[in-house]
């Protein structure tokens, strides 16, 4: 294949993620403003509310379970919690307007180990101005968003880890 060539399909391919994964993505500092208010509920009724998890590192993940990007990516999160394992990191995983009981079946064919959170009507994700899906946020020990990514990537990747760590040092 020419040079020239080579690069037209570059172009109309695109980058491609390495075979077996995702390929990270860069996070992007956020210029959004304040952090708005997350307060749902799980799907066996516990409630879960963002401002008690002060201290810790939150990753908020806005998915659905007909969204394969957002389904892609939950076992990087895992992967990304076991890296992470005995430092203050959480995760809240927040689905966008489905079911309890699709959520639910969804759980049992994958188990997580953070919590998965029911966004009914859709009314924090519109606070969050999320309006595609996956779309990520990771939120300072002091309940302040730092960094937000709207597609999937690999959360376990060193460099995904590394910015976490970072945020978890005092200032």
């Amino acid at each position: 294949m020419s040079p020239a060539a080579l690069r037209a399909a570059v172009l109309l391919l695109g980058p491609l993620a390495p075979l077996g994964g995702l390929a990270a993505q860069a996070l992007k500092p956020w210029t959004g403003g304040e952090t708005p208010a997350l307060v749902l509920e799980d799907p066996q009724g516990r409630t879960h509310d963002l401002a008690k998890y002060h201290g810790s590192v939150v990753l908020v993940n806005f998915w659905a379970t007909w969204c394969e990007p957002c389904r892609d990516e939950m076992p990087s999160i895992e992967r990304a919690r076991g890296k992470l394992a005995g430092r203050p990191f959480a995760v809240l995983a927040v689905n966008l307007r489905e079911s309890p009981q699709k959520v639910a079946d969804f759980l049992e064919r994958l188990p997580l180990g953070f919590p998965v959170l029911l966004d009914r009507d859709g009314d924090v994700a519109k606070a969050w101005r999320v309006r595609m899906l996956p779309a990520s946020f990771l939120v300072d020990t002091e309940g302040r968003i730092r960094y937000s990514l709207v597609g999937d990537t690999d959360w376990a990747d060193e460099a995904v880890v590394d910015t976490i760590k970072q945020l978890l040092q005092p200032e």
